[in-house]
């Protein structure tokens, strides 16, 4: 009946379909939401675009990737500095000279501030004698130093994968973005912005010309829908698409508190991090700043991280050495697949930024069309 069976209304899938429909073919996409776009997805509320799923800001290096998105959306100008509040006291994200005078009064000058770093991280270093740090907390300490892993990292990291930061791989932490400019830019890629209107409506663009179907979920009637079409991209869990049969995949899942106010601004600013232990969400994210709104209410979203299970919406992949070694288990069923190709954080197990995303699902289009 179908060329193609989508299983996922998300960025993964709409970079494929949209090549596909270009082509002629004949596309179904499902999704068991009541709404497209995925994780991407923004609802207006009066006026403002909200980010249902928590703050999602495209940003690449890739040319040909920011002319990808831009066939679908404007994107305005808008630039990711956000704030970090630690008992109270605020600090500018990345890591920048702001940052290091925040913390130390004393620090100055650049040199200032590499010499404070190198002489906290030295103990670290020391302790080490040599050796690659076993843990997030010895690999952070050795990069940045006690207070900014104290105040910036710590409990926030902690929070955030449910787990004290020595018991964290190291590698969640290859590297720290450090600058000793006055810049709080957070990210160095040279296209950033937000898609004017929200996300949603342009990923209604990329499918454009799919036969859409919401509300349906892909396991309900499993055989039927793999017999619907002749390739199916799947991007739910893939070990739920295999029934669990090696044990279940690690997630960390969000839960999300949404209140719109009767005034203007709030915190000023799109992005705040909760870095302290005891504030039990995250971040609060003010979704009309991402596109300068001047509405004379607001809307404010308090970010709670969980633990997944089953029956909850898994968002980030726990990629320790135990899920990793699992999730080989399920990928070496996946590639014996003739009709089902699994992408997106779920299908793929692994984090994924929105130009990763369009990357890895570009590499697909180019396979199977």
């Amino acid at each position: 009946m179908y060329d193609f069976l989508f299983v996922g209304a998300g960025l993964f899938n709409a970079t494929i379909a949209s090549k596909a429909i270009q082509q002629g073919k004949k596309c179904l996409v499902i999704d068991k939401r009541p709404h497209m776009a995925g994780n991407i997805h923004t609802q207006e509320v009066d006026g403002i675009q909200v980010h249902q799923y928590g703050a999602h800001i495209f940003h690449t290096d890739e040319k040909s990737v920011w002319d990808f998105v831009n066939r679908y959306a404007e994107f305005n100008h808008y630039v990711n500095a956000p704030v970090a509040n630690f008992h109270g006291k605020l600090y500018n994200l990345p890591f920048n000279m702001n940052t290091f005078h925040q913390i130390w009064s004393d620090v100055i000058t650049p040199e200032d501030a590499k010499n404070r770093i190198e002489s906290q991280a030295k103990a670290m270093k020391e302790s080490l004698a040599g050796k690659e740090p076993s843990n997030l907390e010895e690999q952070a300490i050795s990069l940045i130093g006690q207070d900014i892993y104290e105040i910036l990292i710590q409990g926030y990291t902690q929070k955030q994968w449910g787990r004290p930061c020595t018991e964290l791989p190291a590698s969640i932490i290859k590297r720290l973005p450090v600058r000793f400019i006055f810049d709080n830019n957070y990210f160095n890629d040279r296209y950033q912005g937000i898609p004017i209107g929200g996300y949603t409506q342009m990923i209604e663009k990329m499918f454009q010309g799919a036969e859409i179907r919401l509300n349906t979920n892909f396991f309900d009637d499993r055989e039927n829908y793999l017999n619907m079409a002749d390739k199916v991209i799947f991007t739910g869990m893939i070990d739920e698409f295999f029934d669990y049969r090696f044990g279940t995949l690690e997630y960390r899942s969000l839960k999300f508190e949404t209140e719109q106010l009767p005034i203007a601004n709030y915190q000023g600013n799109a992005v705040i991090n909760y870095t302290d232990a005891q504030t039990p969400f995250t971040r609060i994210i003010e979704h009309k700043h991402f596109e300068f709104g001047q509405q004379p209410t607001t809307v404010i979203t308090r970010e709670y991280p969980q633990t997944w299970r089953k029956g909850d919406e898994p968002y980030y992949a726990v990629n320790d050495d135990k899920n990793s070694a699992l999730y080989q288990k399920y990928k070496a069923l996946a590639d014996q697949q003739n009709k089902v190709i699994f992408g997106g954080r779920l299908g793929m197990y692994r984090y994924f930024d929105m130009d990763d995303t369009i990357m890895a699902a570009l590499k697909v289009a180019e396979q199977v069309l």
